[in-house]
């Protein structure tokens, strides 16, 4: 099999990774409470979902 001749660079390698990019996460505000939260979960300030109480929360 064919092997490189010559080292490639790091300018090379760099400009090849540059693509690799993580994106920012989706985040909705919750409709019950207007609080972020991230989307199809359930809130974790109020415990809705959906427009229902899934989940209940204590209070401090």
């Amino acid at each position: 099999m064919p092997n490189p001749k010559r080292r490639h660079s790091k300018q090379r390698r760099d400009k090849r990774r540059t693509h690799w990019k993580l994106s920012a996460p989706g985040v909705l505000t919750c409709s019950n409470c207007n609080q972020p939260k991230m989307p199809h979960r359930v809130c974790p300030n109020c415990g809705f979902y959906d427009g229902r109480q899934v989940m209940f929360i204590k209070e401090a």
